[in-house]
């Protein structure tokens, strides 16, 4: 009979791949046509996102084994070398803009999206460092600085989505950690006060509000996406239209293999797909928080409940952007979305995930 330790790692194991093989043949449907009008010239979507999916589950693997994951002195590394690379993007002729955000650093077909590996990296140096202070609640200006400073960076490229997805992940880990409950206060009163200066600060984003609220008011602006993404849901049914069949991916939903790719999962194959990919997330969950309760350590412990964090956070995000519950914002849907940057920093936190299950508690 095998230990519930075994069985939690099966089911992650399982899920992970199976939610990235999902996302394989749903990359090729949804991005199919609108590869063939816009990238003609270049491999096609399918293509890369195996070569994606191949290297990101060799670099889990890899983390996985190595003793060097359970070292502060890597996450240390890692995190200011994506500082590093975030500054880097910002510098003209060396960031890629894309889509209004200069967030990529373009290697010829390729690009790395730095904002994605740094949200992995805070959360590795978060854990190191609220490990040595052990459950104290002990406020630590040290703390909110690393969490600042990238969340700063990244909203210079702007990428909100990214920001968003990184400082909630942080503030899980220092929550379980101990912080004092004022301190989420302080933090709630001073979100609202900085969500109030970044919609000054950009205008469009007070349009994706109002686009959120009644998406008609502007159906060929700020309110299409959404409109378009619903018009691919809805009639997908209990059942949907069946495999590649899906209407919206013919150029009406804007670049479909990426953040919208669940709408087009739900067209394609209805309810019951879309129900059935997220029992596939509410597995991977369970999982990770059942390794996380039973790993050894508040290292481990606060290491494997950040990454799990990000990753559902993240889930719960795109799937209520596409489902029209909540406003506009570019966020992929880990393990499914088209993109190298995505696809692997979604692997490197399961990597680390699965790295902590050889020294659970029995």
């Amino acid at each position: 009979m095998r230990s519930l330790e075994g069985k939690l790692k099966t089911s992650f194991i399982i899920s992970a791949v199976a939610l990235s093989l999902i996302g394989l043949a749903f990359v090729h449907s949804a991005g199919s046509y609108w590869g063939a009008v816009h990238y003609a010239n270049s491999p096609p979507f399918i293509v890369k996102q195996a070569i994606y999916m191949v290297v990101s589950i060799g670099i889990a693997i890899a983390i996985m084994k190595s003793p060097l994951t359970s070292s502060p002195r890597t996450w240390t590394i890692l995190y200011y070398g994506t500082i590093l690379l975030l500054v880097a993007v910002l510098i003209p002729g060396v960031g890629a803009v894309r889509n209004g955000s200069q967030s990529w650093i373009a290697f010829g077909p390729f690009s790395i999206q730095p904002a994605e590996f740094v949200k992995v990296a805070l959360i590795g140096k978060l854990a190191c460092s609220m490990d040595k202070i052990g459950r104290k609640g002990v406020f630590r200006f040290k703390h909110l600085g690393l969490i600042l400073l990238p969340g700063i960076l990244i909203m210079l490229q702007p990428d909100l989505g990214s920001a968003v997805i990184m400082i909630v992940s942080s503030f899980v880990i220092l929550f379980i950690a101990g912080y004092p409950l004022r301190f989420f206060i302080f933090l709630g009163v001073a979100g609202v006060g900085a969500f109030v200066a970044l919609i000054a600060a950009a205008p469009y984003r007070l349009n994706r509000i109002k686009s959120y609220i009644d998406p008609w008011n502007d159906p060929l602006g700020t309110g299409f996406q959404g409109i378009q993404s619903l018009f691919a849901i809805a009639p997908g049914g209990l059942v949907g239209h069946g495999y590649g069949n899906s209407r919206q991916k013919f150029l009406y939903l804007p670049e479909p293999q990426n953040d919208f790719i669940f709408s087009i999962i739900a067209e394609e194959s209805g309810f019951i797909g879309a129900m059935f990919v997220l029992f596939l997330f509410t597995i991977l969950l369970i999982s990770t928080f059942g390794i996380a309760i039973r790993a050894k350590g508040n290292y481990a412990f606060l290491m494997v409940a950040g990454m799990g964090s990000m990753i559902f956070f993240q889930t719960f995000l795109n799937v209520g952007v596409v489902s029209g519950l909540l406003p506009v914002t570019g966020v992929t849907l880990p393990f499914i979305s088209y993109g190298g940057s995505s696809l692997m920093t979604t692997w490197l936190a399961a990597g680390t995930i699965m790295h902590f299950t050889k020294n659970s508690k029995r």
